[in-house]
């Protein structure tokens, strides 16, 4: 460069611009070698910054829990991360209609059940959390049983679920809650292999008489990939009698191969959010079995037809 295209070349020329950086040279006739970032971020670093932080909220008490016993941070920290390898990795689920679902307010999701144990609650509530905006938490209505298992309760109520029982539910959804439901109860999840995606009887209605009160609306949601986890090919009633539990399932899997038994097949799960029914119109009517029963069908059968177009999009039962 001569003195005078130095000089050109100062700061406070109109047509000043920065020298371009020589091209890296090759080495030995092989491509260059990239340059290193400046400040490489490292994840592991980061997850072990989480957990220690999350640590010093447990030990200093830095957490709260509802009256239900609902603990937000664990379920953010601990729980969700682990549901989230199923719902993403293993059960490659797809969802669908996730705006149906109120972005603020109180309502009932109300979805089909099945899969022998009830994965499909814990998916639902994963899918609501991955895909729904504002990652609202959806607080499951669980059976007695549940409850009544030491270990188990105490999982359930930090994770959100509360006993199946109107005045709960009610009360959630009059706080603003998503309330998940699933009317088959253990007659959905003990179902044989046969009758997949065939709804079985969503009993007297109750969910509708709390939604009805509450005026909130009611949002069905079809879940297909659950029937092939754990397919029962027989129930052994006597030993589930003598257990004390609803029902013994053996499937293909279990008790065959024991523990091993347990890990569920890799289906491919769909989950599709319909249309919400509002109820605030019909408030006064939740004490008329005729309209509660007209509710509860309408439910059924829109989940019954949503399952049926979401088997025809899912034409391969484990493929991608």
């Amino acid at each position: 460069m001569t003195q005078d295209e130095y000089h050109k070349a100062l700061p406070g020329h109109a047509d000043f611009v920065l020298p371009r950086p020589a091209p890296p040279k090759p080495l030995n006739g092989k491509r260059p070698i990239p340059e290193p970032l400046a400040d490489p971020v490292d994840i592991w670093d980061q997850r072990i910054a989480k957990g220690l932080a999350f640590l010093r909220r447990r030990l200093a008490g830095a957490y709260e829990v509802d009256d239900f016993g609902f603990d937000r941070d664990l379920t953010d920290t601990v729980f969700h991360p682990m549901l989230r390898v199923l719902y993403r990795d293993w059960f490659r689920t797809e969802v669908f209609g996730v705006d149906n679902v109120p972005d603020t307010g109180g309502g009932l999701i109300v979805g089909n059940h099945s899969g022998t144990l009830a994965l499909d609650a814990l998916m639902l509530t994963t899918a609501l959390r991955d895909q729904h905006p504002d990652r609202r938490n959806l607080r499951l209505l669980g059976a007695d049983l549940v409850f009544s298992v030491p270990v188990l309760s105490e999982l359930a109520r930090k994770a959100g679920a509360t006993v199946a029982c109107n005045p709960d539910a009610e009360r959630l959804m009059s706080d603003g809650e998503l309330v998940g439901v699933f009317p088959e109860g253990f007659k959905g999840i003990g179902k044989r292999f046969s009758e997949r995606y065939k709804l079985q009887r969503f009993g007297r209605g109750g969910f509708v008489s709390a939604a009805l009160r509450t005026g909130t609306p009611i949002v069905p949601v079809a879940i297909v990939g659950a029937e092939e986890i754990y397919p029962i090919l027989a129930d052994l009633k006597p030993l589930a009698r003598l257990l004390g539990i609803p029902y013994f399932p053996v499937t293909p899997t279990f008790p065959l191969l024991g523990p091993l038994g347990l890990i569920p097949l890799p289906s491919k799960w769909m989950i599709e959010f319909c249309p919400p029914i509002p109820t605030a119109h019909l408030t006064e009517y939740a004490d008329d079995p005729m309209v509660v029963y007209n509710l509860a069908d309408q439910v059924r059968e829109t989940i019954q037809a949503t399952l049926l177009t979401l088997l025809e999009k899912r034409p391969d039962a484990f493929g991608r």
